[in-house]
C-alpha cells in the first residue's frame, strides 16, 4: 500500500512539473509504438482478403457497401468491421478516400497498395507476405534473451538452427525469401539496366552470385543477349530451374568458390553477412575474375546507410533493415566508410586501412527523374593495392527510389563497381 502512495505521489508531481499536453503527446507515442504492429497486420489482411485486387478491378472509387459485396470470404456477422479496417489503412496511407454523389465514402488505391496489386510485376505483397510469417516474426521475441547468450543472431536463439540452415530445410521459406527478392529485384533491375547500361556493355559473361531464381539475370540477359549469364546459388536453390540460350544456373557455395566471369553481381548479398564473411566473399569474386588473367568488375546493389540525417521514413527504413538484419542473419547496412573498408580488406590480408575516400560528381547532371523514381549519381572512388600485386579500384554509384534526391533525401540502394585489374 505503501508503495501505491509512493507512485500515486510520483505522478501527481509529474503532473504539476510537466505541461500535461507534452506528457499525453509522450503516453501517445510511447502508446504509437506498442500498437504499430497492428498496421503491419491489418495491411497483411488486406492482402490476404484481396481487398487492394478488388478496388483495382472495380476500375472507379468503391464504395464500402459495394466493397463488402464483392469480399467472398466474409463471414455476415463481420461485414460490420470491415469499416474498421479500411479506416486504419487510409490513415496509414494505403487507400483514399472522397464522397460520391450519394454522400457515401468510396475507395481509392493509392501509390503504395499499387505495389500490392497481385498482377503488378514490381509488387511487393511476396516480401510482405514473407516479412510477416511466423517463423520470421517469432525470433523478435527472443531479441532480449539473444543479448543474453551467445548465439549468433534471435532467428537461432527461436529456431536452433541458422535462418539458412532452416531454409535449405523448409521449403515454405525458401519460397517465401527466393519469391521475396524476386519481387524487390524487378523494380531495381529496371532502373540499373535502364539507366546504367554503361554498367555491362562490353561484358562476355557475368555471374549473380546467390542469383536464387534468376530473376535479376534473366533481366540483363534479356537486354544483353551476347553476354553469357549465370545464376549461382546453392544446390538446392538451383536444382529444378532451367536456363535458356544464355542462361544457365549453376549450384556451388560462394564462400568455396565462384565461377569465372568478366563481371560478378552480388544484389543484396553482401549485407547477410558479417564484415569477416563479407570479405571473404569479394575474395572468392576476385578470384572468380582474375583466374583468367584478364580485367573485370564486381558489380554490387546494395542498401548505402546515410550518417547525415534525410527525410524521416527513408532514415527509419534503412534502421529498419539493419535491425533484421541483425535479428535473422549475421550482416548489416553499412555507409560509405565501412563499404570502403570492405574492399580495402578483401584486397589485403593485413586488413589494412584505405586510403581516404572522397565523394566526387560522377554524372554532371547530378540526379535524374526517372518517372516515379529518381536516379542520383555520385563517386566514391578508392584504390586499394592487393597484396598479390593485383589493382582493385572502385567507385560507387547511387540510386535513389525517392524523387527528391536533390533535397538530401535518404538512399535505400547504392550500385558499387569495384573495377579489378589483373
Amino acid at each position: 500500500m505503501e508503495r501505491l502512495k509512493s507512485f500515486t505521489h510520483l505522478n501527481i508531481d509529474l503532473v504539476d512539473e510537466e505541461n500535461a499536453s507534452e506528457l499525453l503527446e509522450a503516453q501517445a507515442h510511447v502508446w504509437n509504438h506498442i500498437f504499430s504492429f497492428i498496421n503491419s497486420w491489418s495491411l497483411k489482411c488486406a492482402i490476404q482478403l484481396g481487398i487492394p485486387d478488388i478496388i483495382h478491378s472495380h476500375g472507379q472509387p468503391m464504395t464500402l457497401s459495394h466493397l463488402i459485396s464483392s469480399l467472398p470470404k466474409i463471414h455476415q456477422n463481420k461485414s460490420c468491421h470491415v469499416y474498421r479496417l479500411m479506416r486504419i489503412l487510409v490513415h496509414s496511407g494505403f487507400f483514399s478516400v472522397q464522397k460520391t454523389g450519394e454522400n457515401e465514402e468510396a475507395y481509392l488505391l493509392t501509390h503504395a497498395s499499387k505495389l500490392l496489386l497481385k498482377d503488378n510485376p514490381l509488387s511487393v505483397t511476396p516480401f510482405l507476405m514473407a516479412m510477416l510469417d511466423p517463423v520470421l516474426t517469432q525470433p523478435w521475441n527472443y531479441l532480449s534473451t539473444w543479448f543474453q547468450n551467445d548465439d549468433p543472431t534471435p532467428f537461432k536463439t527461436a529456431h536452433g538452427m541458422a535462418f539458412w540452415e532452416y531454409g535449405g530445410k523448409d521449403s515454405k521459406l525458401g519460397n517465401f525469401f527466393n519469391d521475396a527478392m524476386a519481387s524487390d529485384a524487378r523494380l531495381i533491375t529496371t532502373v540499373v539496366i535502364d539507366k546504367c547500361k554503361d554498367v555491362f556493355e562490353g561484358l562476355e559473361s557475368l555471374v549473380d552470385v546467390g542469383g536464387g531464381t534468376g530473376t535479376v539475370a534473366k533481366a540483363i540477359a534479356a537486354a544483353f543477349p551476347l553476354m553469357e549469364c549465370t545464376v549461382f546459388d546453392l544446390p538446392h536453390v538451383v536444382a529444378d530451374l532451367k536456363g535458356t540460350n544464355n542462361l544457365k544456373y549453376a549450384g556451388g557455395d560462394m564462400f568455396q568458390a565462384v565461377p569465372s566471369a568478366d563481371a560478378i553481381l552480388l544484389k543484396w548479398i553482401l549485407h547477410d553477412w558479417s564484415d569477416e564473411e563479407s570479405v571473404k566473399i569479394l575474395r572468392r569474386c576476385k578470384e572468380a575474375i582474375t583466374s583468367k588473367g584478364k580485367k573485370g568488375k564486381v558489380i554490387i546493389i546494395d542498401m548505402m546507410m546515410e550518417n547525415k540525417k534525410g527525410d524521416e521514413e527513408s532514415v527509419e527504413t534503412q534502421f529498419f533493415f539493419d535491425m533484421l538484419m541483425m535479428v535473422l542473419v549475421t550482416g548489416k547496412e553499412r555507409n560509405e566508410i565501412e563499404w570502403a573498408k570492405l574492399f580495402t580488406d578483401a584486397v589485403s590480408s593485413r586488413q589494412a586501412a584505405a586510403q581516404p575516400c572522397t565523394v566526387v560528381p560522377w554524372a554532371a547532371a547530378g540526379h535524374r527523374r526517372i518517372g516515379a523514381l529518381a536516379l542520383q549519381r555520385k563517386s566514391v572512388l578508392g584504390r586499394p593495392s592487393g597484396t598479390d600485386g593485383s589493382d582493385f579500384s572502385y567507385r560507387m554509384v547511387v540510386d535513389s527510389r525517392y524523387q527528391k534526391v536533390a533535397q538530401g533525401k535518404s538512399v535505400l540502394y547504392a550500385l558499387i563497381i569495384a573495377q579489378i585489374n589483373s
